[in-house]
């Protein structure tokens, strides 16, 4: 993700690992369409994505009303309900990821009546957009750190989705954490999911890890109790899209399966996310409305379909894992064990 000449460039994750090709968002338009078809995905990256996407609203709006060098008070009414459309607009088009929401609340809090002109006001939400992507590859860097001294001693790890470079600003989540053990402390084999439907794990981690030269295993979904059986891993470490006050987490479809067996089989299991992810204000996993995506993902992947027409199809994106099954939480923050660790960092 790069903000290049007052356009959003995104290397489109649809087609990786075939071909490696730039999608140039110019519009809040084009960034929409590029979250809604996972151009760009991953619970911080969208966050980042839907930044740069309201900078481009609020550019167009400023330019359609022809009011870039009126006084904000005497455009009040029109820019800030076209303020409203632009955050609303960028807000549905994913409902799961609590980053996006995040991401948008720091924008629309850069009140535009504090600057002199609405030139002075755009050219400050670019700034703004620009440094919440800075900061969170600068927070990806601090959670691979604090990973590393937690599982410092692990040689052998299992991964599920991609929580890399590619589904934040830089660097990584899950796999932040494990960059930084493979340059701290050497080699590491990371075992990394399929990920049905989209096969994020086969397309985009395995992609990932071998740019990095991290030794990378790849496995079908349905092969993780076996691996776990054979104790041929030492922990289970993945990303989050959302983590409650109690401290469910919200993560893709497949997660809370390859917990059960992390749990089944005494294998510790870690979830590494920024405190953006956390939401304090959703009690529990229950709570978070789960997206449902298109059926035809279900069906086939690309141009091949292998399921017949016409068949019931239950498609959603992601699940919840339980608290109870999770070893530890890290973020940027530390690392928290507990709900109440979770609370106590909230309020910190």
């Amino acid at each position: 993700m790069e903000w290049v000449d007052g356009n959003l460039h995104l290397l489109d994750q649809t087609k990786l690992p075939s071909s490696e090709e730039i999608v140039i968002c110019k519009t809040i338009d084009d960034v929409c369409e590029s979250i809604r078809k996972m151009v760009v995905r991953g619970a911080p990256a969208i966050g980042c994505a839907a930044a740069f996407g309201y900078v481009l609203g609020v550019r167009s709006l400023v330019q359609g009303l022809n009011v870039d060098n009126m006084s904000p008070h005497s455009c009040s009414s029109l820019v800030t309900k076209g303020r409203e459309k632009i955050y609303q607009s960028l807000l549905k088009t994913r409902p799961t990821a609590v980053n996006l929401e995040w991401a948008l609340k720091q924008m629309q809090s850069l009140d535009y009546k504090e600057h002199e002109s609405m030139q002075s006001y755009v050219n400050a939400i670019e700034s703004k957009a620009i440094y919440l992507l800075n900061e969170d590859i600068n927070t990806n860097v601090k959670i691979g750190e604090i990973g590393a001294g937690l599982l410092g001693q692990c040689r052998s790890v299992l991964t599920h989705c991609n929580a890399g470079a590619l589904a934040t600003g830089g660097y990584g989540t899950a796999l932040g954490v494990i960059r930084s053990i493979k340059s701290k402390l050497g080699d590491i084999n990371v075992f990394a999911t399929e990920t049905r439907p989209l096969l994020q794990g086969a397309r985009l981690t395995a992609w990932e890890l071998t740019k990095d030269g991290i030794q990378v295993t790849l496995i079908t979904d349905s092969m993780c109790g076996a691996l776990m059986q054979t104790r041929q891993i030492d922990a289970v470490i993945v990303g989050a899209d959302r983590i409650t006050a109690n401290g469910d987490v919200v993560n893709k479809i497949g997660t809370y399966t390859v917990s059960v067996l992390a749990k089944e089989n005494s294998i510790p299991f870690y979830v590494a996310a920024p405190w953006s992810t956390v939401d304090l204000g959703t009690c529990s996993g229950r709570d978070v409305e789960i997206e449902q995506r298109n059926i035809n993902e279900v069906r086939g992947f690309g141009d091949c379909v292998w399921a017949q027409e016409n068949l019931s199809i239950f498609n959603p994106a992601f699940d919840v894992t339980p608290v109870e099954n999770i070893s530890a939480l890290i973020t940027e923050r530390g690392v928290v064990r507990s709900s109440f660790d979770l609370q106590e960092m909230g309020q910190s």
